[in-house]
């Protein structure tokens, strides 16, 4: 079992750096968020880092709080992985 401590703050499962569907039907957007790895897809996230809407290509990340996030040991997901490596943030 992995304990991760974040400001006061103990999280037994594993972080994760993923996406969060927003939107309308047929016209999706996504926010990035820390969240733990068993939590629902929607769920409560920990913090927003940013977002990303795939229709018009947009997206914007705070660079700063990605960097913290990765150096405590969050793991992003493969598709969050390429699209910061777009962005060279990794």
């Amino acid at each position: 079992m992995n304990i991760i401590h974040v400001d006061k703050l103990i999280y037994k499962n594993m972080l994760k750096l993923r996406f969060k569907r927003m939107g309308r039907k047929s016209s999706p957007f996504y926010r990035l968020v820390i969240m733990e790895n068993k939590a629902r897809r929607n769920g409560r996230p920990i913090e927003e880092v940013g977002y990303y809407n795939p229709i018009t290509k947009e997206y914007s990340f705070d660079n700063k709080k990605i960097k913290d996030w990765l150096k405590i040991g969050v793991q992003p997901t493969p598709t969050v992985f390429n699209l910061l490596k777009k962005s060279n943030i990794i």
